[in-house]
């Protein structure tokens, strides 16, 4: 535990609520899942500055390096000489600016090739966006089908709305169809990550979509690690896929490949009419800083433009080349086409004294245990921007196997003994 253990111990003793909380955090540092955050002094970026300590980053969602990019970060630096450092009020009351209708209408016309009658609104956070589209497009009378490997923004969603909720299991479109099939339900929402995130695996949406059209189903693409990222012109899964439908409503978050913060919801005019008019998480909560919407405009230039392209095309070069420098023998690199490449360790004590081998190396790897992921399944989430070089990347894999040969070859050891 921190510094702070003692003194917490004591205030436990005087009073039973602490003492279980105490008790609680110290049964997850023995199963090795306490969670604690290290403090970064640097910009963000490939290479920063954490707890005094020079690093390598491969555990940012910045997956186009556009956090630092010095023509947003002009941006955000004049958005905020043009409205100041926040928006004061709701977007229904005083708070919805020019930067946030010009950030709207510029999402709406960059969504417009792959979203039917494209209207955009801008949230807060992903998470914020999520849970307004589940619970205004549910409800107790309502059926929501949600992919077993979801996001907890949409779990939590979900749970908000109070609809009849099912599982199903994760890509698993047969078992969906089946449960779509004997739904007596009439308003019906299926909800899916594109990519997910702790995999990095693509969801098949094709064939889901067509399942929503055919029993008249919503299906909400929480399109997190897509956005920016997937597609010709960055925008996202329905690229990827060339898709387009009525049926579909879309998040993408703004403060990973777009570098900034936020996110938004593209659909139907009519479905973004009614968030307006329904969704809590939008109505009751203070507006984003316009300034961030104001950068963001940049951020769109960026990505649907040349440059855009080029980011992309070297961050997919990064992904092959980590994929393809991986020698393992003992650890699993997940199948993954995207940014996101997890390497499965096993256990939460192995998983965490790798990831502190890697970090005294000058490597920041995220670490992920459970409940985030599956008992036994602690893993390395390697996330690969396009502000890295080949050379930090074949770094990076170089210092994972030696790694894996060392546990390889200790675990061959023991099994002989």
């Amino acid at each position: 535990m921190s510094g702070n253990s003692s003194n917490l111990h004591v205030a436990a003793a005087r009073m039973p609520l602490l003492q279980s909380l105490q008790d609680e955090l110290a049964e997850l540092e023995q199963q090795h899942l306490i969670r604690r955050r290290r403090t970064v002094d640097s910009v963000q970026g490939a290479s920063l500055q954490a707890d005094g300590k020079d690093l390598l980053a491969f555990c940012s969602n910045d997956y186009l390096g556009l956090a630092t990019h010095p023509l947003v970060v002009q941006a955000l630096q004049k958005g905020a000489s043009l409205y100041g450092a926040g928006s004061g009020a709701s977007h229904l009351i005083s708070g919805h600016s020019r930067a946030h209708m010009a950030l709207e209408e510029r999402l709406a016309e960059f969504m417009a090739p792959n979203v039917e009658q494209a209207r955009a609104l801008y949230f807060c956070t992903g998470y914020m966006a999520n849970q307004a589209i589940i619970t205004a497009l549910a409800g107790k009378d309502a059926a929501v089908f949600s992919e077993e490997l979801n996001h907890a923004s949409l779990i939590d969603g979900v749970r908000l709305s109070r609809a009849a909720t099912q599982v199903f299991p994760h890509k698993d479109y047969a078992a969906l169809e089946q449960m779509l099939k004997v739904c007596s339900h009439k308003k019906r929402v299926v909800v899916t990550d594109s990519v997910f995130s702790m995999d990095g695996n693509i969801a098949d949406l094709p064939p889901l979509l067509a399942l929503c059209e055919k029993y008249d189903a919503w299906l909400i693409v929480d399109d997190a690690h897509g956005f920016g990222v997937l597609g010709e012109h960055g925008r996202g899964v329905l690229e990827h896929f060339n898709m387009k439908s009525p049926n579909l409503v879309y998040m993408g978050t703004l403060g990973k490949a777009a570098g900034v913060g936020g996110a938004f919801v593209a659909a139907h005019e009519t479905v973004i009419e009614w968030l307006i008019q329904k969704a809590r998480a939008y109505i009751y909560t203070t507006a984003a800083a316009p300034a961030l919407a104001h950068a963001l405009l940049t951020s769109i230039d960026i990505i649907s433009g040349a440059e855009g392209q080029e980011r992309r095309a070297h961050l997919n070069k990064l992904i092959r080349m980590f994929s393809h420098s991986l020698n393992l023998q003992l650890w699993q690199l997940m199948p993954s086409v995207t940014a996101v490449q997890p390497v499965v360790i096993g256990e939460n004590a192995a998983m965490l004294n790798i990831a502190g081998n890697l970090l005294e190396q000058g490597y920041w790897v995220g670490a992920i245990r459970p409940p985030t992921v599956p008992l036994g399944t602690a893993r390395l989430r390697v996330t690969l921007s396009a502000a890295h070089t080949e050379l930090q990347v074949h770094q990076l894999t170089q210092a994972i196997n030696r790694l894996d040969q060392m546990s390889y070859v200790a675990q061959c050891f023991a099994e002989v003994a």
